[in-house]
């Protein structure tokens, strides 16, 4: 494992292109677009003020770069670097801004969410959308790039809009037995869109892609529902994390509860394998002998940590959260599911520290990662069941199913690493700091940890 030099940032705005061969970082109002293998400089574009949000297009060709606070978007072009895009919503203003599947349109939500304006690349024709709705996540197209779903909201009623995504035309439209909608995510094969409603009251529905109801799932009546939804790559599972600490699973044939998962705070009776994070500062020494067995990078101000198993049973730590502050830090927020579909990643929020790990074959908890300090992401490699997380020191830990691993970033890079991101090639991982960036080269020929 092996780790490049240090590079400047801003705002965690670093992302790798689709197609993997190029590595995007904005700094300031400076665009920066490296070779990922080389790391060297091939074009730096400037804005005309401090980037809010970049994003590749799907085909790597283009880069979008939203400055919100000017309502203005600037598109740039890898091929043609003379060619420029500005995009201005003037005094509407502007709160996001992505692309479309197709990477020649530009679709910018403005203030208040009073419209979507969709921008040709193209033909530089505009349309509008009326009625988005402001929420958790109130578009999402289909894995294809053929259909957009929309969230509405008009005369105090929500509503789901799904657009062809070649020429924007109305498909369906239907209103949603929701109160007040959460957000909405379509199966990666595109033919079930989950909707759910707000975390004051827990109802998850199932659409068809032509607007049928499927389903509905409730798993209780009083308040703080849900918190979080992800489907499993192969379609076939439904995850819904909770306020009540709980994830359930849905099957893709019936849409009914087929597992559940709690988050206990003593495990004692479960095969899962626990991994506890033990810490310890390398000793002053005076022989000059005894500084090699210091572990490369260390420093006497650095904390080496390695992983423990614990026998069983375990206490976890727990959080009481302050039920007088809002957003309470309670519930499962974070779900992420393996490449292949086989685990499941889950982070409940008053468990701060602690990743679980869950198999989704036997439907079983497979291993539980309690940290030193508190968890700030995680994310599976793209290519195999390895999850890589951070904790906003200057480690990066890795999980398969052949173990576990804490992983020392040189202290010269002086990273505290706040979130990572994979390549899709599963061989590198962008590490990010608050103002730094690194790459993390796997060893190709391991192919677990």
């Amino acid at each position: 494992m092996n780790f490049s030099e240090v590079f400047k940032q801003s705002n965690q705005l670093c992302k790798v292109s689709p197609d993997g061969k190029y590595l995007a970082t904005c700094v300031q109002y400076r665009l920066v677009v490296r070779d990922v293998s080389t790391l060297q400089i091939l074009q730096l574009f400037t804005c005309l003020d401090q980037i809010s949000h970049m994003e590749w297009s799907s085909d790597s060709l283009f880069i979008l770069c939203a400055m919100y606070k000017r309502g203005l978007v600037q598109v740039w072009s890898l091929e043609q670097p003379d060619w420029h895009c500005k995009i201005d919503e003037g005094s509407i203003g502007l709160v996001s801004s992505r692309w479309s599947p197709d990477g020649r349109h530009v679709l910018n939500t403005t203030e208040f969410h009073l419209r979507i304006t969709v921008w040709s690349l193209c033909t530089k024709a505009v349309s509008y959308i009326k009625y988005p709705k402001a929420c958790q996540k109130g578009i999402d197209f289909s894995r294809d790039g053929c259909y957009m779903a929309l969230a509405e909201r008009r005369d105090c009623k929500d509503y789901v809009s799904v657009f062809v995504c070649d020429d924007w035309h109305l498909l369906r439209h239907f209103e949603t037995e929701t109160q007040d909608m959460g957000g909405l995510e379509w199966s990666p094969n595109g033919c079930v869109l989950a909707v759910w409603d707000s975390c004051l009251e827990y109802k998850v529905l199932l659409y068809s892609l032509d607007g049928r109801l499927l389903s509905t799932y409730s798993a209780y009546d009083w308040s703080l529902g849900v918190k979080s939804v992800t489907w499993s790559p192969s379609s076939q599972f439904l995850a819904i994390g909770s306020y009540d600490e709980k994830v359930r699973i849905l099957n893709h044939i019936t849409w009914k509860k087929i597992a559940q998962f709690d988050h206990p705070a003593t495990i004692n009776s479960s095969k899962a394998v626990v991994y506890k994070e033990v810490e310890k500062r390398p000793a002053v020494v005076n022989d000059d002998l005894s500084l090699h067995n210091i572990t490369i990078g260390a420093t006497l101000f650095n904390t080496q940590s390695k992983y423990e198993i614990c026998p069983l049973p375990v206490q976890i730590p727990v959080t009481k959260p302050d039920p007088d502050r809002a957003n309470p830090k309670i519930g499962v927020s974070t779900l992420a599911f393996s490449s292949d579909s086989r685990f499941l990643a889950t982070k409940n929020d008053n468990m701060a520290s602690v990743v679980w790990v869950w198999d989704m074959q036997k439907m079983s908890l497979e291993a539980v990662l309690e940290q030193a300090s508190a968890v700030r992401c995680f994310q599976w490699d793209p290519r195999r069941p390895r999850l890589a997380l951070c904790a906003a020191n200057s480690k990066l830990y890795l999980w398969s199913p052949a173990g576990c691993v804490s992983v020392q970033v040189p202290t010269e890079a002086g990273i505290q690493v706040q979130s990572l991101s994979w390549h899709c090639s599963g061989d590198s991982l962008v590490l990010l700091g608050k103002e730094q960036l690194c790459i993390c080269y796997m060893d190709t020929d391991q192919e677990d940890t």
